[in-house]
C-alpha cells in the first residue's frame, strides 16, 4: 500500500532581525563592543531616509536603523516611529511565489510593495494580518 505524496514547504530561513535606533553612531559603538567588531556592513538609502548597520552574529543578522529626518515618511509609513525591534525578515528564493503563498495565507502586502530595500527585493506585509508582528521577506541580492 503505497503512502500518499507530501508535498514539503521549504522552511523559512531568518534573514535578519532590524531595529530601529535613536542614535546609529551610539547604537554602532555599543554593539561593536557585543559583537566584538563593528558591522559587517553600513549603508545610507537617501530615497527612504535610513540609515543603516548590520552586524553578523553565527545564526542571524541584526539590522540597526536609524531614520534620518529626511525623506523618511515612507520608511516611517511602513515600520513606524518607535525604537526597537521592528521587524523579521524572511530571505526567499523567488519573492514572487513566496509573496503569493504569504498573501493566501491571509497575510495583505502593504502600499507601496515590492520595491528595492537595502538587501534586495523587499515586500512588507500589513501588521494587523500578520498577528501583529512586522514581516518582511527577502529576496536578497547575488
Amino acid at each position: 500500500m503505497s503512502r500518499p505524496t507530501e508535498q514539503k514547504t521549504e522552511v523559512p530561513t531568518v534573514d535578519h532581525i532590524g531595529v530601529v535606533v535613536p542614535d546609529l553612531n551610539a547604537a554602532t559603538a555599543l554593539f561593536s563592543k557585543l559583537f566584538g567588531g563593528g558591522p559587517s556592513i553600513t549603508k545610507e538609502l537617501s530615497d527612504v531616509g535610513l540609515r543603516i548597520a548590520e552586524f553578523q552574529a553565527a545564526n542571524v543578522t541584526v539590522e540597526l536603523l536609524q531614520y534620518t529626518g529626511e525623506n523618511d515618511a515612507f520608511a516611517k509609513s511602513v515600520m513606524g516611529d518607535e525604537t526597537g525591534v521592528n521587524h523579521i525578515s524572511l530571505r526567499v528564493g523567488a519573492l514572487g511565489p513566496a509573496t503569493a503563498a504569504v498573501e493566501a495565507a491571509g497575510a495583505r502586502t502593504m502600499k507601496g510593495f515590492p520595491r528595492r530595500g537595502a538587501h534586495g527585493q523587499v515586500v512588507f506585509f500589513e501588521p494587523a494580518s500578520t498577528g501583529g508582528i512586522r514581516l518582511e521577506l527577502c529576496e536578497p541580492d547575488e
